[in-house]
């Protein structure tokens, strides 16, 4: 940070820890169907700051998926704002977001989304191919790092079809942090996983939200809110419960 940021922040009142990573003002999500209008938002105020931990969770058809299609820029709200890692995305057409999400988020899907024609460690590598974040030369030893860092060292040039269900999901969070971005979303990242297995992803995104990333989470689990350091609840597509943050997650 320059000394001259440094001093506007220390006037303003203002610190990056207290500026909000994901910041949503009164947004709402409206889709248009033959058979009339449907309101997945409803004017949604949220804020999350580096290194939480936070789930959302609700009934489906709560808004849960669209909260997170709107932190990633994969959807635009139809009213409010959305600024995400200092950017106002609500406002960047799709190139511009397309370009802004490969740096600066990281998404896991349930069903892993892996390509089974590329081995894992190639897997690894597509995020830095197509934002060229890393030399090409750099890329493969990266990748290596990171499936190291998750626990699958071993399967780096296996395919996805021949991991196991936890497995693939470790290798889908090592693509994810392909380009070191400040944020991961996950959307119902344990899903088909079994307790054990999605009790050792769990540590790995609490352990992941210590070293300071930040962790936003769609899930139906509320056994497992032991990890997060803040859990909303939506209905109807609004806000309508929040804990209060923790200040420490769950780390082994």
């Amino acid at each position: 940070m320059s000394q001259q940021k440094m001093i506007q922040e220390k006037f303003s009142g203002k610190t990056s820890q207290s500026i909000p990573l994901i910041s949503l003002n009164r947004v709402s999500k409206r889709y248009d169907t033959p058979s009339g209008s449907f309101i997945a938002l409803r004017e949604v105020c949220l804020e999350v700051r580096k290194g939480e931990f936070v789930a959302v969770v609700g009934k489906s058809g709560s808004g849960k998926s669209t909260l997170i299609n709107l932190i990633t820029g994969i959807d635009t709200p139809s009213s409010g704002e959305v600024h995400v890692a200092s950017k106002a995305i609500h406002a960047l057409n799709q190139e511009q977001l397309a370009i802004w999400r490969g740096i600066n988020v990281g998404v896991i899907f349930q069903f892993f989304q892996l390509l089974p024609t590329l081995t894992v460690a190639e897997n690894v590598m597509l995020p830095m191919d197509f934002c060229k974040t890393y030399p090409a030369r750099e890329r493969r030893a990266r990748a290596i790092s990171l499936l190291d860092k998750v626990g699958i060292i071993e399967q780096a040039d296996k395919l996805p079809a021949d991991l196991s269900g936890g497995q693939q999901q470790r290798a889908a969070i090592a693509r994810a942090l392909a380009n070191d971005p400040p944020i991961l979303v996950a959307d119902e990242p344990t899903g088909n996983l079994d307790s054990q297995t999605s009790d050792d992803v769990m540590q790995l995104f609490a352990n992941l939200a210590m070293e300071g990333k930040t962790v936003v989470m769609v899930t139906h689990e509320r056994d497992l809110s032991r990890y997060f350091t803040r859990t909303i609840i939506l209905a109807d597509g609004a806000v309508v419960t929040e804990t209060p943050a923790k200040t420490e997650v769950s780390i082994s």
